[in-house]
Protein backbone atom coordinates (compact mmCIF):
# COMPACT_ATOMS: atom_id res chain seq x y z
CA UNK A 1 0.00 0.00 0.00
CA UNK A 2 1.22 3.50 -0.94
CA UNK A 3 0.72 6.74 1.01
CA UNK A 4 0.74 9.63 -0.50
CA UNK A 5 0.66 12.38 1.61
CA UNK A 6 0.98 16.21 0.80
CA UNK A 7 4.58 18.25 2.25
CA UNK A 8 2.44 20.86 2.90
CA UNK A 9 0.20 19.00 4.94
CA UNK A 10 3.00 16.67 6.45
CA UNK A 11 4.47 20.29 7.09
CA UNK A 12 1.16 21.76 8.47
CA UNK A 13 0.27 19.19 11.11
CA UNK A 14 3.56 19.04 12.33
CA UNK A 15 3.94 22.83 13.09
CA UNK A 16 0.18 22.03 14.69
CA UNK A 17 1.21 19.51 16.88
CA UNK A 18 4.62 22.45 18.03
CA UNK A 19 2.05 24.46 19.00
CA UNK A 20 -0.17 22.02 20.62
CA UNK A 21 2.71 20.70 22.78
CA UNK A 22 3.79 24.39 23.24
CA UNK A 23 7.28 23.56 21.99
CA UNK A 24 6.75 26.27 19.71
CA UNK A 25 4.37 29.65 20.17
CA UNK A 26 2.26 31.00 17.99
CA UNK A 27 4.52 33.92 17.25
CA UNK A 28 7.17 30.96 16.09
CA UNK A 29 4.21 29.36 14.50
CA UNK A 30 3.82 32.52 12.36
CA UNK A 31 7.02 33.65 11.61
CA UNK A 32 7.92 29.53 10.38
CA UNK A 33 4.84 29.94 8.11
CA UNK A 34 5.80 32.95 6.67
CA UNK A 35 9.66 32.09 6.28
CA UNK A 36 7.95 29.33 4.12
CA UNK A 37 5.81 31.21 2.23
CA UNK A 38 8.01 34.11 0.93
CA UNK A 39 10.82 31.16 0.36
CA UNK A 40 8.35 29.64 -2.38
CA UNK A 41 8.61 32.73 -3.98
CA UNK A 42 12.49 33.46 -4.46
CA UNK A 43 14.88 31.17 -6.27
CA UNK A 44 15.60 28.84 -3.56
CA UNK A 45 12.22 27.25 -4.42
CA UNK A 46 13.50 24.85 -6.92
CA UNK A 47 16.53 23.05 -5.00
CA UNK A 48 14.31 23.09 -1.85
CA UNK A 49 12.01 21.30 -3.18
CA UNK A 50 14.53 18.86 -5.29
CA UNK A 51 16.30 18.45 -1.84
CA UNK A 52 12.65 17.37 -0.23
CA UNK A 53 11.97 15.24 -3.43
CA UNK A 54 15.33 13.14 -3.75
CA UNK A 55 14.83 12.46 0.03
CA UNK A 56 10.95 10.92 -0.48
CA UNK A 57 12.30 9.35 -3.34
CA UNK A 58 15.16 7.56 -1.15
CA UNK A 59 12.44 7.01 1.35
CA UNK A 60 10.41 5.27 -1.14
CA UNK A 61 13.27 3.36 -2.35
CA UNK A 62 14.22 2.09 1.01
CA UNK A 63 10.50 0.61 1.29
CA UNK A 64 10.98 -1.30 -1.66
Amino acid sequence: MILNISAVLLFGAASALAVRTRSAGGGAALVLFLFGFFTAGTGAYEPIHNLVQASADALTALGN
